[in-house]
């Protein structure tokens, strides 16, 4: 009588990790991507929130907030998904921390250099509203 015999050959096992591989170099990237554009909303919905916090504050102040001090003035923290990612800057529309007139301002978030969102380019926001992604209109 003859046995029997169960398990995998090695041609098996071979092409089943062939299959994963080429699964897994398929789903990566892809896993990649969905991460970087969670990231990138987040920052989009910061952006928002830091604009009508500017429309708040101008109404006290007859100014935006504008510099480094800016987001602890306007009380606006930093989100988890956003803080390793971005930098987040709020400027007037020349580039500066000053006051102009007419009011304006131009909130940024910079990609931090070696970070999955370093591909994406900036993100800014308009006093006009006007969104901007890596130079192009539109996010």
């Amino acid at each position: 009588m003859r046995l029997r015999q169960r398990g995998l050959t090695l041609v098996e096992l071979l092409i089943v990790m062939v299959i994963i591989a080429v699964l897994s170099s398929i789903a990566y990237p892809a896993y990649l991507s969905q991460q970087r554009k969670g990231s990138r909303a987040a920052a989009q919905a910061l952006l928002v929130r830091i604009a009508d916090r500017e429309a708040q504050f101008i109404l006290d102040a007859r100014n935006y907030a504008l510099g480094a001090g800016a987001l602890a003035a306007l009380q606006v923290s930093m989100p988890k998904d956003v803080l390793p990612y971005y930098v987040v800057t709020v400027e007037n529309d020349v580039g500066g921390a000053t006051p102009t007139t007419p009011p304006t301002f131009t909130i940024k978030a910079t990609p931090i250099a070696g970070t999955r969102q370093e591909s994406d380019g900036e993100l800014t926001l308009t006093h006009e509203g006007v969104k901007t992604r890596a130079g192009t209109a539109g996010w």
